[in-house]
């Protein structure tokens, strides 16, 4: 049985896992041994870099993803960068949060029903979904490969809630958890833990949140474990660093 990685190292594990999803979802991109960076413009809400140790360097992120123009991101997995003076400022602040291995404490219940989506037409649906009714086709049919499970809560068939699982780094990553009621967040939670336990039985499962959202991952037993942030770079933040404009006030 697999044990889950101690401190540190299930920290490394949660973002390296999340790198590799990143890089499945955009289609490649580069890996060192403390980063994975795309060159290439991402998909709408994915990073251009993510860090996957605390050593990585303000020096290296901006090698991988090079500093021309603005909306380029990073993930930075120990909240560990400086990249203000580089034109980027801090977009979001998460927590990574951890489970153990097993199914929900409670089944999920409620009023959905779920299953895992198959084929290019259902996926093109539960992106309808997740993006509240617009599509734009970030998850694209290679997807749907083994290793990746996109489920998918239904009401009288239609997809109101979906989360999806991705395995890589030891763990399994839940991300992309939504529901289009609040009340239905909780089965979401519980679904993508008891479809982790079907699949990758004994493999702890590492994801990351903020906000409600967070609550919601703690109420399904998860734990926080580290912080993290995400950068982006804006037109005010490159300005100031091309010292093109000046910054009045505290």
């Amino acid at each position: 049985m697999t044990t889950t990685p101690p401190g540190p190292a299930l920290l490394r594990a949660a973002a390296r896992n999340n790198a590799e999803w990143c890089a499945a979802v955009c289609g490649g991109g580069r890996f060192s041994a403390s980063l994975w960076s795309s060159r290439r413009p991402t998909p709408p809400l994915y990073p251009d870099a993510v860090t996957l140790a605390p050593e990585a360097s303000a020096a290296e992120v901006l090698a991988g993803v090079g500093t021309a123009g603005t909306g380029r991101s990073v993930k930075d997995s120990f909240a560990s960068l400086d990249l203000g003076p580089a034109g980027f400022e801090v977009l979001f602040e998460a927590r990574w949060i951890h489970r153990p291995a097993g199914p929900a404490a409670a089944p999920a219940g409620g009023r959905l029903e779920w299953d895992e989506v198959e084929g290019p037409g259902e996926l093109a649906d539960w992106e309808a979904a997740w993006g509240d009714g617009e599509g734009g086709g970030t998850f694209h049919a290679g997807l749907l490969r083994e290793g990746i499970v996109f489920l998918a809560g239904r009401d009288g068939g239609r997809i109101t809630a979906g989360a999806v699982l991705s395995s890589g780094g030891g763990v399994v990553g839940v991300s992309n958890v939504f529901a289009a009621a609040p009340a239905d967040a909780d089965g979401a939670w519980a679904a993508a833990l008891d479809a982790s336990a079907r699949h990758w039985p004994g493999l702890p499962v590492v994801g990351y949140e903020h906000g409600g959202d967070l609550d919601a991952a703690l109420r399904a037993g998860f734990s926080p474990i580290g912080p993290l942030r995400v950068w982006l770079r804006t037109d005010r933040a490159a300005g100031v660093a091309a010292g093109l404009v000046r910054v009045v006030g505290p």
